[in-house]
């Protein structure tokens, strides 16, 4: 293979002092290929399904490695356009279909910075004051979980499923094999935690309304050897419920049980003064999952484990002696190692800090209230339409809806349909032995037209002959 020529000028670097200059005509080309996208796209996803969005995508982005590249601003371009026109897009109000929000531009510009810095968060060397920050970020975001607790703490996490998986570590490396008893409301990264951990079988206790059954509960760990690790959900993926979390930690105090509340959907609802008597009973949790990348509105990662106390991760300690040499330590630097399974880590910090402080907490509650009232406002729209079933009212803000006279295969057909011709992105959720069309809102600029131009989408498609309501 053949070299550059002499005097071939490098790729210039993000940081340092010259980083900015290089990085700002690549920024433009960057945002002009994001606009471009999306006009390309013309909706919430491409049409076409995934065939013909693989053939276009692939068409344009031509040899993976070519032999001689096409340069930055060419690369970029292409490739960025290509994805955006090609993404399904959460800032459009009718993509709404999962816990995927759109990001604020806060904090993605923020996120950018990152990226230059590039810190990696798994030695004090490598992040000095990046370490600090997610020090004094995180302990004050425990916070709000354990107003109480003389020593909150947080460990930064890829989202839920990590930090779901950490609880149950920090239980395990405590108390031995513990007996994981979750409702069958619980997410899925609970039981396959228990799994990857060579827990017991979870006990799945019934959930016949959404949430866990308090007396199912009572009778399952009357009947249970210690050590129990009682799981609790504050937001389910599937219809936004809570659990009654002071019933569940009242069980779990009579029980000797330890307590886990997921809170990665529902946790935001404490920023807002409308919304965080919902979560009343949280702090009683000895571990709490928080995921600011659905109602945070953080560019993914940005998910946290709160603890009530700072020794609760001491578990997770890890010695290399490249990273956190004894003797480093004891000269006081940070040992940043056991905050982690992970060893590089990116700052992910930086961004939650940025819109912790341009937000406040009034800016948040805001947000918070404004898409829990979309909600409520999109489920009224459902309740007064003809044709239309609510399956209940919103807790957060999911709702759950389908055609009145619509079999499950209708419902599936339908939002396959919407699907391929790139028109919504409605997600699926089986409640009540059925199937029914699922509206995840995490838009705060979503509104009324919005949401009633996404009903309308629906009277557009014809259900097949002979359907009935099943």
């Amino acid at each position: 293979m053949s070299t550059p020529p002499p005097g071939t000028p490098l790729p210039p670097l993000a940081g340092g002092t010259g980083g900015p200059a290089a990085l700002r005509p690549l920024l433009d080309t960057v945002l002009d290929a994001l606009h471009q996208g999306a006009l390309a796209r013309g909706g919430p996803l491409p049409a076409g399904g995934p065939g013909p969005v693989t053939e276009r995508l692939l068409d344009a982005v031509g040899p993976a490695l070519p032999a001689t590249g096409t340069g930055a601003e060419e690369a970029l371009r292409t490739l960025v356009r290509a994805l955006t026109e090609g993404a399904a897009d959460p800032a459009d109000p009718r993509c709404a279909a999962h816990l995927h929000c759109p990001p604020l531009a806060v904090a993605t510009a923020a996120d950018l910075a990152a990226s230059a810095l590039n810190p990696s968060m798994d030695s004090w060397d490598q992040a000095p004051a990046a370490s600090a920050l997610e020090t004094h970020i995180a302990r004050a975001l425990a916070a709000e979980v354990y107003p109480q607790a003389p020593a909150p703490d947080a460990l930064l996490t890829t989202g839920g499923t990590e930090s779901n998986q950490l609880a149950l570590l920090i239980a395990r490396e405590r108390h031995g094999p513990v007996q994981l008893v979750c409702g069958a409301n619980a997410h899925h990264s609970l039981p396959r935690a228990a799994w990857l951990l060579g827990l017991p079988e979870p006990v799945t206790v019934p959930a016949p309304t959404g949430v866990i059954d308090p007396a199912a509960l009572d009778e399952a760990l009357t009947d249970l050897h210690h050590p129990l690790l009682v799981a609790a959900t504050a937001g389910t993926t599937d219809t936004g419920s809570i659990d009654p979390l002071t019933d569940i930690a009242d069980l779990c105090a009579r029980h000797h049980a330890e307590l886990h509340i997921d809170a990665a959907y529902g946790g935001p609802l404490l920023f807002s003064d409308v919304h965080r008597t919902r979560l009343d009973g949280l702090s009683r949790a000895r571990t709490v999952t928080l995921d600011l990348h659905k109602l945070g509105w953080q560019p993914v990662a940005a998910g946290l484990l709160a603890v009530p106390d700072a020794a609760t991760p001491a578990p997770l300690g890890h010695q290399a002696d490249y990273l956190n040499a004894d003797d480093d330590t004891e000269a006081g630097l940070p040992d940043l190692l056991g905050r982690s399974l992970r060893t590089t880590r990116r700052p992910d910090i930086l961004k939650i800090a940025v819109t912790l402080r341009a937000l406040g907490r009034r800016g948040l509650a805001d947000l918070v209230d404004r898409t829990c009232a979309a909600a409520q406002h999109l489920a009224d729209l459902i309740e007064n339409t003809p044709g239309l079933e609510l399956h209940d009212r919103p807790t957060i803000s999911t709702v759950l809806f389908r055609p009145t006279r619509a079999t499950d295969d209708d419902i599936a057909a339908i939002r396959r349909t919407l699907l391929t011709e790139g028109r919504a992105v409605l997600g699926r959720a089986r409640a009540d032995d059925r199937l029914w069309l699922k509206a995840t809102l995490l838009n705060p600029h979503t509104t009324h037209s919005d949401l009633e131009a996404l009903l309308s989408l629906l009277s557009s498609l014809s259900l097949p002959e002979g359907s009935t309501h099943r």
